[in-house]
């Protein structure tokens, strides 16, 4: 019997090289983003002056450049400092990964060569460790340290400004936070706030033509020559352009809309598989999220369908009630409902807007789902 991968590799593929369609993928080149980028830079400069930089803040929509931006601004830096005599240093720490003020300073540690378990010590001995490394060498050259805290808003809301607080009384340690919202700091308590005195940089969402500068860059990448059909990059932009401008799901759907051609053993990659892959991304992320959520808000979203699918006005007293029926007696407080509400909406499954009543009645909020009612339905009765 031959190898069943050989069978495979026979097949062809419309790819080149699908890395290159990966958005964690740095480019050497990123289309749209250089006014961003010299934002970055003309703060972290003071560093090559030997001066520790302000702190700078990014916000910007999923998928508008923020974490790329940073990484190339992080790289071009190191590449400064390395003509000169400086210790800088730029770290980067995904707050999705590290939850903890505690496992954020042990992963710095780590990264800086010092061999910091992930728990057992206290608190102090693990900051002290990291204050340790960054003093003056034998030569009395200190140590600027830039460190890149990306999705921060996760980390606060999970663990508190804790982290906050002690890099920013760490001599030489500049912050870079990057955020998907504005209102993040609303998780920082006014005395870390008084130190924490960061430079704001905003990165808007991409226009259906950038996505598609983006795009054909990257298809020449990855993509063998004359594989795409002409309608096909400007369909993922389009799509994409309507998603708030989300450069990762125009490169998914992208990839996923070949990885298509290549299932239906076909050498071109056709405007109907961008349609089929907005499906099935659309699909397997509503899928995902719900699979993964807890089970009250899970009760949550299943009295939302209700509600919409009755097309039913969803005020939040009418969502309470009829969550209460689809719970049968396994309840949370009307109260605890609005902090599902806002969870719900940060990860894009529903919407809010505040309505007035008119003079005397007051304002109330509309609730909306923001997927498909089929894909929810599945994804919620699959469980």
């Amino acid at each position: 019997m031959t190898n069943i991968f050989d069978n495979l590799a026979d097949k062809g593929s419309v790819f080149k090289d699908k890395q290159y369609l990966d958005h964690r993928f740095l480019p050497d080149n990123l289309p749209h983003r250089k006014d961003q980028i010299t934002g970055i830079a003309k703060y972290w400069i003071e560093a090559l002056n030997n001066v520790t930089p302000s702190d700078v803040t990014i916000y910007g929509k999923t998928g508008t450049g923020k974490t790329a931006a940073a990484k190339f601004a992080m790289k071009q830096l190191e590449e400064a400092a390395s003509n000169k005599e400086l210790r800088i240093r730029t770290e980067y720490i995904r707050c999705t990964d590290y939850t903890t003020e505690y496992q954020v300073i042990a992963k710095l540690c780590q990264q800086m060569g010092r061999d910091v378990p992930y728990r057992g010590w206290t608190k102090a001995e693990v900051v002290n460790t990291f204050r340790d490394i960054l003093k003056s060498n034998l030569y009395g050259n200190k140590m600027i340290l830039i460190v890149v805290l990306d999705e921060i808003d996760i980390l606060l809301k999970n663990d508190g400004d804790g982290i906050l607080y002690t890099l920013t009384r760490t001599d030489n340690v500049s912050i870079l936070s990057i955020s998907n919202y504005v209102d993040f700091k609303k998780f920082i308590k006014s005395r870390v706030m008084s130190s924490f005195r960061d430079r704001e940089i905003v990165f808007p969402p991409y226009g259906a033509q950038q996505l598609v500068d983006i795009l054909e860059e990257r298809s020449r990448l990855s993509f063998n020559l004359e594989t795409l059909t002409n309608d096909v990059i400007p369909l993922c932009a389009a799509m994409a352009a309507k998603e708030e401008g989300d450069a990762r799901y125009a490169l998914d759907l992208l990839r996923t809309a070949g990885e298509i051609a290549d299932e239906k053993e076909s050498k071109l990659v056709h405007g109907e598989y961008v349609r089929e892959a907005k499906d099935k991304i659309e699909h397997n992320k509503i899928t995902d999220l719900i699979t993964t959520l807890p089970a009250q808000q899970q009760r949550v979203l299943e009295a939302i369908l209700n509600l919409t699918q009755e097309k039913e006005e969803i005020t939040s007293g009418k969502l309470y009630d009829t969550y209460k029926e689809v719970s049968k007696g396994d309840t949370v407080s009307y109260r605890r409902i609005f902090d599902f509400i806002n969870e719900l909406e940060m990860l894009g499954i529903i919407s809010t807007n505040t309505i007035s009543r008119g003079r005397g009645r007051g304002r109330t909020n509309i609730i909306s789902l923001q997927c498909d009612n089929e894909i929810l339905e599945d994804a919620l009765y699959s469980i």
